[in-house]
């Protein structure tokens, strides 16, 4: 039968001081104690066979007196098979054996602090964090016992035999009296076992990226003793009240005495894991500013030393090094494949954020999708999805990212964060992308042969292919401003009327009153001159709400033709961008190269309200004006109509500009910032002189 426990005033005693404060003495005799042979012990699978008997009795009386076990087996099960049961050491059992009897032979109320330098004395061969381990691991030898008793006492004789011997029974009966305590010890071990899982992190650090005796790691490695002395001070603590707890006759004052000390046992071992696990992050961010760095060199090398074999080793390097997972997912057959599958073809990166725009996916697109039709182009498109790290990864990104990978008929990363930090930072730095995306080829022996490929990808296309500098240079070569390359893979219909060698105009802004009054005096015009004239809305790059409102406009008042597809204005004005870009990048001038002057000029006019500019058929000579410039002279078409006619309109109409130009104009040059493509100095078209350079940031289309 088991004894009512007596009772009596609790008076709490005063241990603050000598319980949470470091003597110097008391470490003094700690380290003394210490005496390491060299032989090192594999305690990962002690480790985890103890942490596996410890997980499954914390739930402790819960798990025994309502069936709670089964729920809880079932959720361990599955970890069952990760456990490697291997044979340990005949001496290192025995050490268990031994240091596990010291923690459940202490006698309640006896020194905490000369059982626990005894157990260190047994354990002085031994590294600190193997003596943790085994200390870990016999407290949970005996603790285990006891729950293993207790759980099956009812329904075998042996267990039951053995269960009224030790009392077990009894605390079973006592169980609603005495739930407090053994959470109390719960807690307490699960701190331990913590502490002890986050020593043994030190010892798995690699010591090619940071030495014992460098801090942060010799801080830590300074306090493990300490750490681990609390360590077994705690288990004896939590030994000596499973002892008390087995004693019936124990006093209530002394229970909550003993709760008050592994309380306090259990904040000094927290606080003694947070100074380490501080230290442990800040090992962890020295390893990986080291292994970035050592990454970020071997990238480095293996584009300094192209063209290899093959680009296998330069894309492995690039995408995804590792071998346990397939890093990228075809967009044709949304099938996982490996980089392997890039092998000997060209292969261009495209590189951006989650905010790439849906029109440069869709001109890629149909980019891409036509170069499958021609055995011709023998090369792949990877994206290579750049994400801020600083910020958490959350569903609307995923939601985002999944959304554009399943519109993308390329390969692309399975996932951003398979991308290394290192990698991240060589695109940045040595292929300077900043927001905007860049396409960089690499052929196929992994050398880079345009670290931004779009600017001859959106002017040529597939022709661009495999997209050298060799081959843009030659694609360059005799070629002439004229319409034909203004508006080549834009629009079908024009390209026609440049065969049929009609006058066409092209003209753009968003003032509603100018264009109706332009295209009325244009078609006036056209007709007195007796030309064909095709009046098409070219818009404006960077208002697509804007222009849609205008091209309905246009549409409803049959003002003149208009590209209703809002991304072929988006591709005219990048084009002409890209022309510029390309130029600039072959060392090309506005004195000595007309089509970088021409096309400068039409972006410096996208930059104004109105603008348009006239030619004829495939003729290299083009009249092009601001809008109130162009408006006024064909308003005062009748003054140049006689020169029209002997000259040919076009000629009539730049001789009409050249005698009417004033001094007086304002040419504003909007470029999107482009891999240090942008030019310290663009001379203005109108005067020839240096514009100026402000900066401006943009944060939206409109």
């Amino acid at each position: 039968m088991s004894q009512p426990a007596r009772t009596k005033k609790i008076t709490m005693p005063n241990r603050r001081n000598n319980l949470l404060s470091d003597d110097g003495a008391m470490m003094h005799e700690v380290h003394a104690t210490h005496a390491p042979t060299g032989y090192l012990v594999d305690v990962d699978p002690i480790l985890r066979v103890a942490k596996d008997i410890l997980d499954r009795v914390f739930p402790g009386i819960d798990r025994v007196m309502n069936g709670s076990h089964h729920q809880h087996k079932n959720m361990l099960d599955e970890k069952d098979a990760l456990l490697n049961y291997d044979e340990i050491d005949g001496s290192l059992a025995f050490v268990i054996q031994k240091v596990s009897c010291e923690l459940s032979c202490k006698c309640p109320g006896g020194n905490a602090h000369k059982t626990t330098v005894a157990i260190l004395n047994q354990l002085s061969s031994y590294t600190w964090d193997t003596k943790a381990v085994i200390s870990i691991a016999s407290f949970a030898l005996k603790y285990g016992e006891f729950w293993l008793v207790a759980l099956v006492f009812e329904t075998n004789q042996l267990a039951k035999s053995v269960a009224y011997l030790k009392r077990v029974s009894d605390i079973i009966d006592q169980s609603s009296s005495l739930k407090s305590q053994f959470d109390s010890i719960n807690d307490l071990v699960k701190a331990a076992l913590d502490l002890t899982k986050c020593i043994c992190e030190f010892r798995d650090l690699p010591a090619e990226y940071i030495l014992d005796d460098e801090p942060p790691k010799s801080t830590a490695l300074a306090y493990i003793p300490t750490a681990v002395y609390w360590i077994i001070r705690s288990l004896v603590a939590s030994g000596s009240h499973v002892t008390r707890l087995l004693d019936m006759n124990h006093e209530m004052s002394a229970l909550a005495a003993e709760t008050w000390e592994l309380a306090s046992l259990g904040n000094k071992l927290s606080s003694i894991h947070d100074h380490l696990k501080k230290q442990l992050t800040l090992c962890y961010q020295r390893i990986d500013e080291r292994t970035h760095e050592e990454y970020f060199r071997k990238l480095v090398h293996l584009f300094e030393t192209t063209p290899h074999i093959d680009n296998h080793k330069t894309l492995a390097h690039l995408i995804y090094l590792k071998d346990d997972q397939l890093p990228l997912e075809d967009g044709a057959t949304k099938t996982k494949r490996g980089v392997e599958a890039l092998i000997g073809k060209t292969v261009l990166l495209l590189i951006s954020d989650l905010d790439i725009s849906d029109d440069e996916l869709h001109i890629l697109g149909n980019i891409y999708k036509e170069s499958r039709t021609n055995s011709e182009f023998q090369y792949e498109i990877v994206w290579l999805p750049i994400v801020d790290r600083s910020i958490s990864w959350n569903e609307r990104h995923d939601i985002k990212f999944r959304q554009l990978q399943s519109i993308m008929p390329w390969y692309t990363l399975h996932h951003p964060n398979l991308l290394q930090q290192a990698v991240a930072r060589y695109i940045k730095e040595v292929w300077h992308y900043v927001k905007k995306p860049i396409l960089v080829a690499l052929d196929p022996q992994g050398k880079v042969v345009s670290q931004n490929a779009f600017h001859i990808v959106w002017i040529w296309g597939n022709n661009a292919y495999p997209f050298t500098n060799e081959k843009e240079e030659a694609l360059w070569k005799d070629k002439t401003w004229a319409l034909p390359l203004i508006v080549d893979g834009i629009d079908p219909f024009l390209l026609e009327s440049i065969k049929e060698n009609k006058y066409i105009c092209l003209y753009g802004g968003e003032d509603i009153e100018w264009i109706r009054r332009f295209t009325t005096t244009a078609k006036n015009v056209a007709k007195d001159a007796d030309i064909i004239l095709e009046l098409v809305y070219a818009g404006k790059s960077g208002s697509r709400e804007k222009v849609e409102r205008i091209n309905k406009i246009i549409d409803e008042n049959k003002y003149s033709g208009f590209w209703n597809e809002i991304t072929i204005v988006w591709y005219f004005w990048t084009r002409l961008e890209s022309m510029m870009h390309s130029k600039i990048h072959r060392g090309r001038t506005v004195k000595d190269d007309q089509i970088l002057q021409e096309a400068l000029t039409l972006l410096t006019y996208n930059g104004d309200d109105k603008w348009a500019l006239i030619c004829r058929g495939s003729s290299p000579q083009t009249a092009r004006a601001r809008g109130d410039m162009f408006l006024t002279s064909l308003e005062d078409f009748s003054s140049w109509k006689e020169e029209a006619n002997q000259k040919g309109f076009v000629p009539a109409l730049v001789d009409y500009f050249q005698g009417h130009h004033t001094t007086n104009h304002c040419n504003r040059l909007i470029l999107p910032g482009i891999n240090g493509d942008i030019p310290e100095m663009v001379i203005c078209t109108e005067c020839h002189r240096p514009m100026d350079k402000y900066y401006m940031y943009s944060c939206c289309n409109e």
